[in-house]
């Protein structure tokens, strides 16, 4: 699987630096008015926040009006995962609303934030969707390759302290990267991720029905446009799905998802300057992003190949020397290495950046944590993305 996978996957990294490119893009008011045509949500019946009775009955009975907010952030966390209660389980497919996520105990995270928030709020809690980064993970469906990205639940406890719910903190989070979005961003991230579902199984109207919907929503949704051009490139709409990927990159300049699905569509149209020009792009960006060196030093690491890998680690730590799991995978290299000294040095380093981090960003096997407010935060994106298979 690894094989299958490498071709792509390291030409698509973490979104930390920008593309240092000139698309010459110009958006186009025709072309954006025919994508974007509707005039209102196509789906109004559905409703990600709402509840029914049978969860409010069920939150009366375990959650007291007088409880204070700690006491039901964490009665809310044994409700959703304990397994005398919902326990509800992970899922990636399972793009549901709150309601449909108390009936089917499985969701993925943007599923179960739903779910927490409606009760949270009904409960009179302060509660929001945050969008964090995290390492890129990179999943093969069907002839796709789907990026998942990551949102989770905050709120305010105190005036000087938050909450944060995460279904999966065992995860990397990258530092300093979460964002506070609106409901209506997670609803069209909710869509967005609809589409990629429908578009995984071919259904190619339907994807694009839920990825314009999306666009309605948030028009600055950068992988929604992303995905609605590889359905316009499957359905041979090269055109549409030309300007998709360059709105998307006109969005977001670190996206190098859109950078490399344009790459592939010159290539195809036999474009072969305009090819080679993204495709350079992409080398370039990779060039200069650590994680990118990280993931060629997992490679030769995994291969055995432990004087590569140390190299690899060498070149992400140049770039970015404040991620403690740069230090371990060095540390562990110079254990294969038989080098004990340099070993220990670089385990007491990555101890020293770890002690820098957030409390909120550090791994975790509680899925609630509260955290004094002293994170910075800046803008970045969740859900999923989507690009071809292959190259």
């Amino acid at each position: 699987m690894q094989g299958l996978l490498l071709a792509v996957l390291i030409m698509l990294t973490s979104a930390c630096t920008s593309i240092r490119m000139e698309a010459g893009f110009i958006r186009d008011v025709e072309i954006e008015s025919a994508i974007l045509s509707q005039t209102a949500d196509a789906f109004p019946e559905i409703e990600l926040l709402e509840l029914d009775q049978k969860i409010k009955d069920y939150l009366a009975v375990h959650i007291h009006p007088s409880d204070s907010a700690p006491q039901k952030i964490e009665i809310l966390r044994t409700l959703l995962f304990n397994e005398e209660y919902l326990n509800i389980q992970y899922e990636d497919s399972a793009n549901n609303s709150a309601i449909e996520t108390f009936l089917a105990r499985q969701a993925n995270c943007l599923s179960l934030v739903n779910l927490f928030i409606a009760m949270a709020r009904h409960v009179g809690l302060d509660a929001q969707y945050q969008t964090v980064q995290i390492r890129p993970r990179w999943n093969l469906r069907g002839e796709l390759l789907v990026l998942s990205e990551h949102i989770n639940a905050t709120g305010r406890v105190t005036h000087s302290s938050r909450y944060i719910v995460d279904f999966t903190p065992e995860l990397s989070l990258q530092q300093r990267t979460a964002s506070v979005v609106s409901d209506s961003h997670a609803r069209a991230l909710y869509f967005n991720n609809l589409g990629v579902e429908k578009l995984i199984i071919r259904e190619y109207e339907a994807a694009l029905a839920y990825f314009k919907n999306a666009l309605w929503i948030d028009p600055e949704l950068a992988i929604a446009w992303n995905n609605a051009g590889a359905v316009f490139n499957r359905l041979a709409m090269t055109e549409l799905a030309e300007y998709s990927y360059q709105r998307s990159f006109d969005i977001d300049k670190s996206s190098s998802t859109s950078i490399n699905n344009l790459a592939k569509l010159y290539y195809a149209r036999q474009d072969y300057e305009k090819a080679e020009l993204y495709t350079q792009a992409i080398q370039r960006f990779n060039n200069r992003n650590p994680y990118y060196h990280f993931l060629l030093g997992n490679l030769a690491y995994s291969d055995g190949n432990f004087d590569r890998a140390r190299r690899h680690y060498y070149a992400a730590i140049k770039r970015k020397d404040i991620e403690p799991d740069f230090y371990f995978a060095m540390s562990q290299t110079y254990q294969r290495l038989g080098m004990q000294d340099e070993a220990q040095q670089m385990l007491s380093r990555a101890a020293y950046m770890l002690g820098l981090s957030d409390e909120a960003y550090r791994p975790s096997q509680e899925k609630l944590r509260i955290i004094q407010e002293n994170t910075i935060f800046r803008s970045s994106n969740s859900g999923f993305s989507i690009f071809p298979n292959g190259l």
